[in-house]
């Protein structure tokens, strides 16, 4: 990671957001920034339109506050993991009736405890069990969208994921749309449901066709690695796609302004309702600590101080809006839970 001189790392995780507390504290240790996101996974159905139905992944990415309703956006990721076991189990028993027998054990084993097995978990099994050479196989001959082991799981339509993300105070984008079948309907779709933005650049430079489908529905270019961890010589290297400036400002423009509106949700909504429980919400994303409880005006300045210096640039932290939400909450008072941000 010090090696790529990265300073700025977007961790979208597939249908979970659990990994960001981790990435947040380990990123401090290197003075790096992360930006909350996660991979939605979506099919998309073409509706009377030629093709058949395909899977299809919508990053999401948050302000250093997080989704602005959180518990909407974790229920439907919740949805979508259960639905990974079902369509785990629906894969091997696939595979097993293709006499390539795996055991639940094993797929589950590689996955991790607490991870909902996808199909790359199922890929390093067949990998494992001799029944592939290398992962690459094991998705060309069985895994591949539509493939003999191929199944689906609870994934909500594309459309969905961008209106949910945009709901959460989120800037939605399409994730590897060199991976689609037809990529210029499903787009046009997506951004008529509100999307504001498209992978474009990649380890292997910039993809003229995909800038050119951006520029055509005015969509904003993001890109990167794609990085899983699978060390792998079929993966692009952490740090491997290097954004023009002009994209990170572009991408910015519009991000920042919608990451704005989440915390003046977050924050308006513990005005509106104050709580111990809200408290631990404004700082879900960053290490806590116990203290010895304590009932003062001037614990909830500091913390909403504390959360604030964090998640805007000093400019933003002036807009009125945001000094008469502090305003409001420097008069409230809280018990108990205080956020170590270091």
């Amino acid at each position: 990671m010090c090696s790529e001189q990265v300073k700025v790392l977007a961790l979208t995780d597939h249908d979970t957001m659990s990994g960001i507390p981790e990435a947040i504290e380990a990123a401090q240790r290197f003075d790096m920034k992360i930006i909350p996101g996660v991979e939605i996974s979506t099919m998309y159905s073409p509706r009377g339109e030629s093709g058949l139905e395909e899977p299809v992944h919508i990053l999401a990415y948050y302000g250093s506050c997080g989704p602005a309703w959180y518990e909407e956006l974790e229920t439907c990721l919740s949805n979508i993991r259960e639905g990974r076991y079902l369509r785990a189990k629906n894969m091997i028993l696939k595979l097993n009736e293709l006499k390539m027998p795996l055991k639940w054990e094993h797929v589950a084993k590689i996955a991790g405890n607490g991870v909902a097995p996808g199909r790359l978990h199922v890929a390093r099994a067949l990998v494992e069990a001799g029944h592939v050479e290398n992962l690459k196989q094991a998705f060309n001959r069985y895994l591949y969208d539509g493939g003999p082991a191929y199944s689906t799981g609870n994934e909500p339509s594309a459309e969905e994921a961008v209106e949910l993300i945009r709901r959460t105070g989120g800037f939605a984008a399409l994730a590897h749309p060199w991976a689609l079948k037809n990529p210029p309907p499903i787009i046009k779709r997506l951004k008529d449901a509100g999307l504001h933005g498209m992978e474009v650049y990649r380890g292997d430079g910039k993809l003229a066709a995909f800038n050119d489908l951006a520029d055509r529905y005015n969509l904003v270019k993001v890109g990167g690695s794609d990085y899983h961890g699978r060390g792998n010589h079929d993966e692009s290297d952490l740090g491997s796609v290097n954004l023009p400036l002009l994209a990170v400002h572009e991408f910015l423009k519009v991000a920042r302004p919608i990451w704005c509106d989440a915390i003046k949700d977050i924050l308006q909504h513990y005005v509106e309702e104050p709580s111990d429980l809200k408290v631990e919400r404004l700082t879900r994303f960053w290490k806590m600590r116990n203290l010895k409880s304590i009932s003062t005006a001037s614990l909830c300045r500091d913390v909403v101080d504390m959360c604030l210096s964090t998640w805007l640039t000093p400019e933003e932290r002036q807009a009125a809006d945001i000094e008469s939400l502090r305003s409001k909450l420097s008069h409230t008072s809280i018990n108990g839970v205080v956020p170590a941000l270091c």
